[in-house]
């Protein structure tokens, strides 16, 4: 454990041994940090948080911070970070509230580039990307691979759907479905994430069943309970294609984007 005199840390932090703590680091409450993470300069954490190993947290961070909610009215609530996640600079994450589901959630091996703002109850999962200044508003869930372009705005309860793709300043205000690639003042689809898919390693065959779909689903004129069936009829065999129809048929408090 290598701390600098300057940190202030509570007596309740609990900090394995193989940790580095730069300086006038401030660290409070119930808060666990596990081997290999690294806190740089002036990076504020709060608990209850808990925080996984191998995490890398920059100057001027603000970990575990009470939610931005008026109702909040300083609950134990709480915050937990999984493995290998980068927290470049200025980034905020607050914890979840009583009146959600008093956790935000932070998976592994996510890159929040600086400025990005992660709110209250918010549920990311894994490989994730934040770009700069991409903010989360309360209660949202990002599935695995996801992308969130620079200067993006997510609203409260949406859901982003895995390998898909949010383009820089686009204000995404219902669900983007899987694979698919959004962008627009008020976003709309454009089409699957082909590159993304492409980069993650999606073959032609797969790449071509979620463009039949996209069509069949978002382009042509059918009823949208028509399109399901239809979809569910002709790619009963895709696992692509289930991922898209469950997504769609699922819990939604937004509605889903479309095309």
């Amino acid at each position: 454990m290598l701390i600098h005199p300057t940190a202030v840390i509570d007596k309740t932090v609990e900090i394995d041994n193989d940790v580095v703590i730069d300086s006038y680091v401030v660290i409070k409450g119930d808060v666990k940090i596990k081997k290999g993470t690294k806190i740089s300069s002036h990076a504020v954490i709060e608990g209850p948080t808990e925080i996984g190993e191998n995490n890398n947290i920059f100057q001027f961070a603000s970990i575990g911070t009470p939610p931005q909610d008026l109702k909040y009215a300083g609950e134990p609530t709480k915050l937990v970070i999984g493995n290998n996640n980068i927290f470049r600079e200025f980034v905020t994450i607050n914890r979840g509230t009583v009146n959600g589901r008093g956790c935000t959630e932070i998976g592994n091996n996510n890159f929040f580039m600086a400025y990005c703002h992660v709110a209250h109850d918010c549920i990311v999962k894994n490989n994730v990307i934040l770009a700069n200044n991409a903010t989360l508003a309360g209660h949202i869930f990002v599935d695995d691979n996801a992308i969130i372009g620079g200067l993006s705005a997510v609203h409260q309860f949406s859901r982003i759907g895995k390998y898909s793709m949010i383009a820089g300043k686009t204000g995404v205000v219902k669900d983007i479905p899987p694979y698919m690639l959004a962008s627009g003042a008020r976003a709309k689809l454009f089409g699957p994430n082909v590159v993304g898919l492409e980069r993650n390693g999606f073959s032609k065959q797969r790449i071509d069943v979620i463009k039949k779909l996209y069509h069949i689903l978002f382009k042509k004129k059918y009823k949208f309970s028509d399109a399901i069936e239809i979809a569910k009829r002709d790619f009963y065999n895709s696992d692509d294609a289930k991922e898209i129809i469950n997504f769609i048929l699922g819990e939604s408090k937004r509605g889903i984007t479309l095309g």
